[in-house]
């Protein structure tokens, strides 16, 4: 789940690093142009926020794919645990012949072994190669809802940017005025009740 919030984590830095570039190679522009239409008037740049770590912990869809990870991830461990076991019981029956054992019989141990040793890695590596692609695919899943949402929010909100927020992250100072992570959580949690039905 850190890679999920790493990910996310980056994302937003990517969405900082944009939004300085914008404000800062514009700016000079922008205030020729709002100083030449009106000299009171100042162009509104409002910036919300959501919290990662609460979004986590709070909207359901997060909570029922972590669980069904959990599960996978379980499944995944019991498998290769029962190919270790099975790997285990044939080393203890080879080493249980002793000395007794012909030079056919110890060509045919070390293959035995080594092929179980092989099929042990190879779908070990199987399996993580399909949690790793089943994470990214909900990640991205997550990923698309939030931002679906946050378009479909945003439409009457007028915020410049919404990004997202976790403790350790580069922005050092938030203003909870611009705090929307209850209505996104709200919101989201509403919509995939809705889906489920």
């Amino acid at each position: 789940m850190k890679n999920i919030s790493t990910l996310l984590s980056i994302i937003a830095l990517a969405l900082i690093g944009v939004l300085f570039y914008f404000q800062f190679a514009k700016g000079g522009q922008q205030k020729k142009e709002a100083v030449k239409s009106d000299n009171n008037a100042a162009p509104s740049f409002a910036v919300a926020y959501f919290d990662i770590d609460s979004l986590q912990e709070h909207y359901e869809y997060f909570k029922d794919v972590s669980g069904d990870m959990k599960k996978k991830e379980n499944a995944m461990n019991a498998e290769l645990n029962d190919l270790t076991n099975k790997y285990q019981r044939t080393v203890r029956k080879w080493q249980e012949k002793g000395n007794n054992i012909t030079q056919t019989e110890m060509e045919t141990a070390q293959r035995e072994v080594g092929l179980q040793q092989q099929q042990i890695q190879q779908r070990k590596g199987e399996l993580e190669q399909e949690m790793q692609k089943l994470q990214v695919d909900r990640m991205s899943e997550l990923r698309k809802q939030v931002e679906e949402f946050l378009k479909d929010y945003n439409k009457d909100k007028k915020f410049a940017y919404i990004l997202s927020y976790e403790p350790g992250f580069i922005i050092y100072y938030k203003d909870s005025a611009y705090n929307i992570t209850g209505d996104l959580i709200s919101g989201l949690n509403q919509q995939y009740k809705d889906k489920k039905k």
